[in-house]
């Protein structure tokens, strides 16, 4: 089965729930393939937050950080966008926290 990516629709989801939030206007989103990465700081040496890999036409994984390195671990949290996003600020927003560089 093909990998369903993420297109510019979700990106700008993305960007309209950090909009909504108070104190979430340091995040910004990429993509590329099937997953959104929940950026901040500088643009050519971001902190990547969190991610969200799509794996159906409307259900998302949330991905965090596994560590100081490059890797990520999938969570067992995954559902349409708009609902992984509100348990995303909900439950786990210290992980969004801007980062003083």
């Amino acid at each position: 089965m093909a990998k369903l990516n993420a297109d510019e629709a979700d990106v700008e989801a993305v960007t309209r729930c950090f909009g909504e939030r108070e104190g979430l206007g340091h995040l910004r989103a990429t993509k590329r393939a099937d997953v959104i990465t929940l950026v901040s700081g500088d643009i050519a040496d971001p902190f990547a937050h969190a991610r969200l890999r799509r794996v159906s036409m409307s259900h998302w994984q949330l991905e965090m950080p596994a560590g100081s390195g490059s890797r990520w671990q999938a969570t067992p949290f995954r559902g349409p966008l708009p609902d992984v996003l509100a348990l995303l600020v909900d439950s786990f927003g210290w992980t969004l926290a801007a980062m003083d560089f």
